[in-house]
């Protein structure tokens, strides 16, 4: 079998979860590794080599790495990725033979971000893959099979309903909103808005066939504003949200029209990093006429008690569920995330497009789309107001709006913060 040569940006926690992910098929191994913390770099690559999914060689940078893979992922946190692809395109102008390069969401924190990401995979004639893992997730593609009879009979879905929750990302920069983008809006909002618009859209359409019509949306700093958790934060991470908070609460509705049908529908969105339950939680559901379906990440097949006596001998909570928050009671245990989540899938996707010489897909401008209704809905959040988005002066307006969050003002727009 044709396999991809993967170059891998960044070695966090993400770039860890691919590795999970790319251990499970066949057509990618991980040959280079870069990254800004070379002993992160190096403890990526002797996982990856243990696990036999490639050479993981270290490099000290883009460029070195460059003509030694097939395509690059990046994987390093958003407000690095403009530079990173940069060298990138130097990199080919060089003579790197890339096939393509992966982007892990958001594409941009920001529509003129993303949109200059695009522009730079255009400049290098690079293929793109937008990994977006939800809409790759086994359980959403399962239903959409199952019920593809009833979406033909008796018309597509039209109400959806998306989330994803837990109490907090790992890595401080996460929590700055000028480096993140903003709070959980940017960081986990991109999934639940991509997912619900996948899901709504009929049978055989492409995944942008749904015209945006309308984003309301509201935001608010709960949990980490109060004073005890905000202290918290400060001594764990650095980052002070008396000074430069973010939103730890995000909720809102996209309105979808069938450009062929006139018919609207509806995706409600709900994020958070203050889920206060077993840890993280994918919810997904929907509506059609006489029919439904639902996702939830928090049943499984698998689950443990571990009493008050035992609970010394658990070395690490995370590893019976991602951004778990207890060690003892009952547990839902999710024995394999990576492919639950999509992450498996998406990479299988991204490599077998880039082989055949094609996008993935979703590729980088169905990212930029999703960059654009973010965006949206932190301008809605602003102004209190439903945003028209079939307003050519408000798609004017997203191209070069920041939201005040993003700009380290989230205390003009947050609540408790006192």
């Amino acid at each position: 079998m044709e396999t991809i040569k993967l170059g891998i940006i960044g070695a966090g926690f993400v770039a860890h979860f691919q590795a999970r992910a790319i251990r499970q098929i066949r057509n990618v191994e991980i040959a280079g590794i870069t990254s800004r913390t070379k002993a992160r770099a190096e403890a990526l690559a002797r996982i990856v080599r243990d696990d036999g999914i490639g050479a993981g060689v270290v490099y000290d940078s883009v460029g070195e790495m460059a003509p030694h893979v097939d395509a690059i992922a990046i994987f390093s946190p958003n407000f690095t990725r403009i530079e990173i692809m940069e060298q990138i395109v130097a990199a080919v102008k060089q003579g790197a033979a890339l096939k393509g390069a992966i982007c892990e969401k958001p594409l941009g924190r920001n529509v003129a971000e993303a949109r200059g990401l695009v522009e730079l995979a255009d400049e290098a004639n690079l293929r793109t893959a937008y990994f977006e893992n939800q809409i790759f997730m086994k359980p959403v593609r399962a239903q959409l099979a199952q019920l593809a009879p009833q979406q033909k009979t008796m018309g597509p879905l039209v109400l959806t309903r998306s989330a994803e929750e837990h109490g907090g990302p790992h890595e401080p920069w996460f929590w700055d909103p000028t480096r993140q983008g903003g709070g959980v809006l940017s960081d986990m909002g991109c999934h639940s808005i991509a997912v619900g618009w996948y899901v709504l859209t009929p049978p055989g359409k492409a995944p942008t066939f749904l015209e945006p019509v309308s984003v309301s949306a509201d935001c608010a700093l709960l949990k980490w504003g109060l004073p005890a958790w905000r202290e918290k934060l400060l001594h764990n991470t650095g980052v002070d949200y008396g000074k430069t908070p973010a939103e730890d609460f995000a909720t809102g509705m996209v309105t979808y029209r069938n450009p062929e049908t006139g018919q609207l529908v509806k995706a409600q969105f709900t994020d958070s990093w203050m889920f206060e339950k077993q840890g993280l939680r994918l919810f997904m559901d929907g509506m059609g006429p006489g029919y439904a379906f639902e996702v939830n990440t928090l049943r499984s097949t698998l689950e443990l008690f571990i009493g008050d006596v035992a609970a010394e001998a658990i070395a690490n909570a995370e590893m019976a569920l991602e951004k778990a928050t207890a060690s003892r009671g009952l547990l839902a245990v999710q024995y394999n995330e990576a492919d639950l989540y999509g992450y498996t899938d998406e990479n299988e996707d991204a490599a077998s497009a880039f082989l055949a010489g094609r996008d993935g897909f979703l590729s980088w401008r169905y990212g930029l789309e999703i960059t654009k209704l973010v965006m949206a809905a932190y301008l809605s959040a602003e102004r209190q107001q439903t945003v028209d988005l079939m307003d050519p002066a408000v798609q004017q307006e997203l191209e070069s709006y920041v939201p005040l969050i993003q700009q380290g003002r989230g205390g003009e727009v947050l609540l408790n913060i006192t």
